[in-house]
């Protein structure tokens, strides 16, 4: 290896936003995380909604919040009122 042209690889300790602390080694002095494996959805079968744009507020005002049951029932109803026409 040349000597001189290469980035310092040093021992430092990463940040995650959940308040998770853990040493690794890196070329940056620091390291920030917004998600990590102790709050990441995947990794805990917990669902987190990370909205930092009001995106998902917006999505649940335009359509409402629709579950899979709802869904359900409000095509279970459907089905009663279109053989009750008949």
């Amino acid at each position: 290896m040349k000597e001189g042209i290469h980035p310092k690889y040093q021992e430092v300790e990463a940040r995650c936003a959940c308040g998770a602390t853990w040493k690794t080694r890196s070329t940056k002095h620091e390291l920030h995380l917004e998600i990590c494996s102790a709050c990441h959805p995947f990794f805990t079968g917990r669902q987190k909604l990370i909205d930092t744009e009001g995106r998902v507020e917006r999505f649940t005002k335009k359509y409402g919040a629709q579950t899979v049951a709802g869904r359900k029932q409000a095509a279970a109803k459907g089905k009663k009122e279109t053989a009750a026409s008949r």
